[in-house]
């Protein structure tokens, strides 16, 4: 599958997955996988980065919030345009634009650090896309993104819950079948009623890597790894929302965050 194809899966997703984002459905994201990542981030006050695949704009603010200059790039034209709404009601001093993230048209050594918020798993060519990355950052720059973890969310997953909601095992299984762009229709978990019916559900190509694939893809593309994580919901956001018990028996969001090879962490931590 092409970037465009994919691209055009998104751009079909984009106005519902704006509407029900900005409306709180996404838990998984705010609650969890959001806050854990910026956790990890190392100081940015100052810097200039790039978020790709920044989607509607919510974590490239958070960025920009933290000091950053930021600019944020999408492939789907209607994420950017409600990017940048949210720029001009409330300006950040970011720029958005119209950008596959496999062929990006910044000069090297553009940006000090390069951010993916659960987008480098949706393209179809991620090898590309980290080396896009590579090229574009400082000798000193890293790159941290966040996928769905290749063990624990194969191309097969149940989640096995008791009467209460909460999560207590998962079956998994295919974990060795790269997928090629299968396409997987879901909703928001915590969608329902009117705002649910209101909505298709999202359609999103998946392209499945094991763990050794990625690890392979990294080193290729020149990066070493510096951190790794693989946040879990604490007891109070459980509580909050039964729904992330299943954090607890099984990671679902791997953090990665790399570096050149032969550099010293910018703000070590």
């Amino acid at each position: 599958m092409e970037s465009s194809e994919v691209g055009a899966y998104w751009e079909g997703n984009a106005s519902a997955w704006i509407e029900l984002s900005r409306a709180g459905y996404d838990i998984y994201r705010d609650a969890l996988n959001t806050p854990a990542f910026l956790a990890m981030l190392p100081d940015v006050d100052g810097l200039s980065g790039l978020d790709l695949g920044c989607g509607e704009g919510t974590n490239t603010r958070q960025l920009a919030q933290r000091g950053a200059r930021m600019i944020g790039v999408d492939i789907a034209p209607t994420f950017i345009s409600a990017a940048r709404a949210s720029e001009t009601a409330d300006p950040l001093g970011i720029a958005f634009q119209i950008e596959d993230a496999t062929d990006l048209s910044f000069p090297n050594d553009r940006f000090d650090f390069v951010t993916a918020f659960m987008s480098l798993m949706d393209m179809p060519d991620q090898s590309k896309a980290l080396v896009e990355a590579h090229r574009v950052l400082t000798p000193e720059g890293f790159l941290q993104f966040s996928i769905l973890h290749p063990c624990f969310i194969p191309p097969t997953r149940k989640t096995l819950r008791n009467a209460d909601g909460m999560a207590y095992a998962v079956e998994l299984s295919d974990y060795f079948r790269r997928t090629e762009g299968e396409v997987e229709t879901w909703h928001f978990s915590t969608a329902s009623g009117r705002k649910l019916d209101a909505h298709p559900p999202f359609k999103v190509p998946r392209f499945h890597r094991t763990l050794a694939d990625w690890i392979a893809m990294i080193g290729a593309a020149g990066f070493f790894l510096e951190a790794l994580e693989e946040p879990m919901a604490d007891d109070e956001t459980v509580r909050k929302y039964p729904k992330l018990s299943t954090t607890r028996v099984t990671p679902i969001f791997l953090h990665f965050r790399l570096r050149k090879r032969g550099t010293a962490p910018l703000h070590p931590r």
